[in-house]
């Protein structure tokens, strides 16, 4: 377990950056409890820093994890968030997306979000932008990037991509193996 590296930190933070903008500073200076990001085996932990300071003792082969992973840094050198971080990255998002009650589970099976079963979108939401996808009870289902921006939402063909897919609630149960 150890503090990520400039490099890791600036690929980590870009990428939630995409998601909760300036955010990323109410993640860290909570004032509940401090919190930090350790990386252990090329994943991203958001750690307490009071079980940073008593996992110390325990050994790195001992170490599974410990906190909420974000993500993990790829064979190349990229970042990817995971669907862990989702209860974080939608307390704090800037765009959100919610589908039909009678589409949730296209979504959930890894599909993209097409206009046919985007039930709204938050305005001003800009091309490219990470979105939180929700349910019509705003519940949080996934995230993704926004395909096209909020203005040009409503003249798309139904079939048209809305929200690509990065990361959804059904991975728990598709990938429940890799998810650790």
């Amino acid at each position: 377990m150890r503090p990520l590296t400039d490099e890791e930190m600036r690929q980590f933070f870009g990428k939630l950056q995409v998601f909760i903008g300036q955010n990323i500073t109410k993640l860290i200076d909570r004032a509940d409890a401090p919190h930090t990001f350790r990386l252990i085996k090329d994943r991203v932990y958001y750690i307490n820093e009071e079980h940073l300071k008593l996992a110390s003792n325990i050994g790195r082969e001992n170490l599974l994890s410990i906190g909420v992973c974000f993500g993990k840094f790829t064979k190349s050198g990229k970042f990817k968030l995971h669907i862990t971080c989702l209860d974080y990255i939608a307390q704090y998002c800037q765009h959100k997306v919610w589908v039909k009650s009678s589409a949730e589970m296209t979504y959930l099976y890894g599909n993209h979000v097409t206009k046919s079963i985007l039930a709204k979108i938050t305005e001003n939401t800009p091309q490219y932008a990470g979105v939180v996808v929700y349910n019509m009870n705003n519940v949080p289902l996934g995230f993704g990037l926004a395909a096209q921006p909020t203005e040009y939402c409503r003249d798309l063909d139904p079939t048209a991509i809305v929200v690509l897919h990065q990361a959804d609630i059904g991975e728990y149960l598709r990938q429940e193996d890799t998810l650790t």
